[in-house]
């Protein structure tokens, strides 16, 4: 995963360059070797692309975990990062079928009408950005997060009373929401396997 950050801080808002090192020290951690901080869904094995504009959040967390397929024995390495209230600005997903074409959908195009999320929930292994976040921790017990959800006691973990990222490109392997909004919906299939990014 990696964060292309902003270089200017702020009191109270931190742009945030040590994103890369934080996830590999999560990962050097227990959750992935023990495959105990998993995806609450069982996933396809299939990943998906996420883009978006602009995606505005409060309380965020993030600590490493696993997505796990449906035979509850193969599992992929994920970073867990969670987001309580999340607007996007100029949604795309996208997922490439295994005959060539894709599926993608776009929402959110109007910045007045964004897509709304509530306790999101993303396992991803591939995150770019211009990201900014506010009252940032790095280095809590991933079970003392302010998120809802939370990690494993004694795992690495970080959170943030707000995060903002620009030009978001995700590559995913789940996505959950209690509530998930998508204002202006459009979904087609693209014959030439075109995708987000």
């Amino acid at each position: 995963m990696r964060f292309s950050s902003l270089t200017q801080t702020r009191a109270g808002r931190v742009a945030l360059a040590a994103v890369p090192t934080v996830a590999a020290l999560a990962f050097i951690g227990g959750g992935v070797a023990q495959g105990v901080v998993p995806v609450s869904m069982a996933v396809s094995g299939q990943q998906f692309k996420i883009s978006a504009d602009r995606l505005e959040g409060t309380g965020f967390s993030q600590y490493a975990g696993v997505a796990v397929e449906a035979d509850e024995t193969t599992q992929h390495p994920a970073a867990i990062a969670n987001i309580t209230d999340a607007t996007l600005v100029n949604l795309c997903q996208s997922i490439k079928t295994p005959v060539g074409v894709s599926l993608v959908i776009h929402a959110g195009t109007d910045p007045e009408k964004p897509v709304t999320a509530s306790n999101l929930q993303i396992g991803m292994d591939n995150l770019a950005g211009d990201a900014t976040f506010s009252a940032i921790r790095i280095g809590v017990d991933a079970s003392t997060v302010g998120t809802q959800a939370k990690g494993d006691q004694n795992d690495f973990a970080m959170d943030a009373d707000g995060v903002v990222i620009d030009n978001l490109k995700q590559v995913s392997w789940s996505t959950q929401a209690a509530v998930f909004r998508l204002t202006d919906l459009s979904l087609a299939v693209n014959m030439a396997g075109d995708e987000c990014f």
